[in-house]
């Protein structure tokens, strides 16, 4: 017994010793950053946007990986598989950390398999009507909706961000509304802009703060705490009587397994801080819609990611969100 606890503590202390020099030592070799969306994306932009700045913080070469698929779960077992040493890394948003889970019995992984180690970009939802519809704000627009059978709203299909937070305002307000999900942007931009859906929460990204500008869609609500720089008349929707706790924000952060010795994420956290402070990667985050960040420290991170788990969480329930 004696001999066997012997070798049980040679063997923890050999395993200690590794991960502390695996921690002194990191990063050792490239790093990479598995993002969960096809090339060209917005979360593809973020990866590229930041790549140059935070190779050099890290003093090593640092590769973007385009592991789409499965609603950002193949990413996500790409990381989760991997040594938790810090050199593969997650660029993830709720929609695959805490929906995907959620809404999809496909999707095996848990956000508590994950931690959250920098913080890149936050972004809140913008809700869209055609420029067609007599409604120039969010009193206006149930009033028109009411007298209607139902209405329509876009999204990106099952589970995502867009398609809850529909979900919620149909519950809330009391409105007939009907899902219409879309695999990609230009074919919701050309639907929305000729009034084939009635609305959608979506982002600011892409073509959606000029087809504003120019009167061919309308936003009336924003999902953010403040009113947004570029839309500085449109209401926040937690202002409004009906939708207190209105409020999603769609960050992006660098996450890494729960095992990655402490070290390792303060690395990433250092590392990170310093990137999103470059005056290229701000202008750059500002450009696709989304806003800075305010700095957080890890404790800070790590309650800001437990409190969105369980926030999306209730948002699932109070839906009553069926997973497919």
């Amino acid at each position: 017994m004696k001999l066997l606890n012997f070798l049980r503590a040679a063997v923890l202390a050999v395993s200690g010793c590794a991960l502390s020099a695996g921690a002194q030592t990191f990063p050792g070799k490239t790093v990479s950053l598995a993002v969960p969306y096809p090339p060209g994306g917005s979360g593809d932009y973020m990866a590229r946007l930041i790549q140059p700045g935070y190779q050099k913080q890290l003093g090593q070469t640092v590769i973007v990986e385009n592991v789409s698929g499965a609603s950002g779960a193949l990413a996500a077992q790409k990381v989760l598989t991997a040594p938790p040493d810090g050199h593969t890394q997650l660029l993830g948003t709720p929609m695959d950390l805490m929906l995907g889970p959620l809404a999809l019995s496909a999707v095996k992984h848990k956000p508590e398999d994950f931690r959250l180690a920098g913080m890149i970009s936050t972004g809140s939802l913008v809700l869209l009507i055609p420029g067609g519809i007599p409604a120039h704000n969010i009193d206006e627009f149930i009033a028109w909706a009411k007298g209607r059978k139902s209405i329509s709203y876009g999204s990106t299909g099952h589970g995502s961000l867009f398609h809850l937070v529909g979900e919620k305002f149909a519950s809330v307000t009391g409105l007939q509304m009907v899902n219409v999900p879309y695999k990609g942007g230009s074919q919701f931009f050309a639907d929305i802009v000729g009034g084939q859906v009635d609305m959608a929460f979506w982002t600011l990204s892409g073509p959606v703060l000029g087809l504003v500008k120019q009167g061919r869609l309308r936003a009336i609500g924003i999902t953010a705490r403040e009113a947004h720089p570029d839309l500085p008349d449109v209401l926040p929707m937690h202002k409004h009587a009906l939708l207190k706790d209105f409020t999603f924000d769609l960050w992006m952060g660098a996450l890494v397994t729960k095992s990655t010795p402490e070290p390792i994420v303060a690395a990433i956290h250092r590392a990170m801080a310093e990137v999103v402070q470059l005056p290229n990667v701000k202008k750059g985050i500002v450009e696709t819609g989304a806003q800075t960040v305010k700095p957080m420290n890890q404790a800070q991170l790590d309650k800001f990611y437990a409190d969105e788990n369980d926030r999306y969480r209730e948002l699932a329930r109070s839906i009553n969100l069926q997973r497919q």
